[in-house]
């Protein structure tokens, strides 16, 4: 599978770090620093625009080293990028620390993950079958 990228950045295309890497680490595109205050939310710019294949989605994830060490991570989750989106990809981040947190253009502060899907179809129904578990959610499975 292949996905062209767009680069408008000064910063190197998306790469993985690995040979196991699931994720390729993703770079702010900045002109100056940014200061996420703690609960801040701002949007960072890649500078990076994909074409990805119908039936292909882009995950968009936090770094766990960003979140561990300081609290950073994306206010969305996860984030997902269409195949038929044809603009700039931006990251929603959130600072969930007590510090400040700079960033830098160049920085490493998301990692993208490509994912083939399936489209569901959607049958209305009167009821649905039970199972051993049935309506039992939010730590019901005794899995702590």
């Amino acid at each position: 599978m292949k996905i062209k990228i767009l680069n408008k950045s000064n910063n190197a295309l998306p790469e993985y770090k690995t040979k196991g890497s699931a994720g390729m680490d993703i770079r702010a595109f900045l002109e100056e620093d940014v200061v996420l205050h703690p609960m801040d939310i701002k949007l960072i710019p890649t500078g990076l625009y994909a074409e990805i294949p119908e039936g292909y989605e882009i995950q968009i994830r936090a770094r766990s080293g960003l979140s561990l060490k300081n609290g950073i991570t994306l206010a969305n989750g996860i984030g997902t990028i269409d195949s038929d989106y044809r603009g700039e990809i931006g990251l929603i981040m959130i600072n969930l620390g007590s510090e400040d947190f700079t960033i830098k253009n160049g920085d490493r502060i998301a990692q993208m993950v490509c994912v083939k899907y399936e489209k569901a179809q959607i049958e209305q129904v009167l009821e649905i079958s039970e199972t051993e578990r049935s309506d039992g959610g939010f730590g019901s499975s005794g899995i702590k």
